[in-house]
């Protein structure tokens, strides 16, 4: 049955709940947006019914991402540290929505591949691979794609050092490139001026 597109967050979030049941754990509405957040087990299952069933029909990944939840707006955080999120573009219906998932143990952090069903997220999961250390479980290819080869670490972490591990340095010696630890000296950043009232004759 064809049903007209539908743009309001009501209509979605009733047709979401049809289809997925108990497997939409929470919805978070937030300016004008949908959130949906299931569990680390629903949900490679529940981005399936959302590409393929005819009253959702998500069919474009836009974008996928890691978040780190270590702290959150200046204040310890109390839940799982890391997410996945994903947005996602129906076409058919004109809408737009957000899944969130938070893998389960947050030191081995892992959640499936959407790669199966939106083969755009192949990059962009290797990228949160990269950068967050989150593991993308049944991903062909699962390597970094921005930090260099021998990288240690995942730069956006909140707890990764700002200079990093090591650095890289050209050795006129032996004419190559190689790495060493980081001898980079700490620098007092230089301090935002703040102007007085009426500077420079201006009132």
């Amino acid at each position: 049955m064809n049903r007209a597109p539908y743009t309001d967050i009501a209509t979605l979030k009733s047709r979401l709940q049809a289809v997925l049941g108990e497997r939409a754990r929470q919805f978070i509405e937030h300016r004008g947006q949908l959130t949906l957040v299931v569990n680390a087990a629903d949900y490679l299952g529940v981005a399936r019914e959302l590409h393929d069933h005819a009253d959702l029909a998500f069919e474009v990944l836009i974008d996928l991402c890691g978040v780190d939840y270590s702290t959150w707006k200046d204040m310890p955080w109390d839940g799982p540290r890391y997410a996945v999120v994903t947005h996602l573009l129906s076409i058919k219906h004109n809408c737009r929505l957000r899944l969130r998932v938070a893998p389960t143990d947050d030191d081995w952090p892992v959640v499936d591949s959407l790669t199966a069903v939106w083969s755009a997220a192949n990059w962009f999961e290797r990228e949160a691979f990269d950068l967050y250390g989150l593991i993308f479980e049944g991903h062909n290819d699962l390597r970094r794609i921005l930090t260099d080869y021998g990288f240690i670490g995942h730069p956006m972490r909140k707890d990764f050092p700002l200079t990093g591990h090591v650095e890289m340095i050209y050795d006129e010696e032996n004419r190559r490139v190689k790495y060493q630890s980081v001898t980079i000296d700490p620098r007092e950043i230089t301090p935002r001026v703040v102007r007085e009232d009426r500077y420079g004759g201006l009132h």
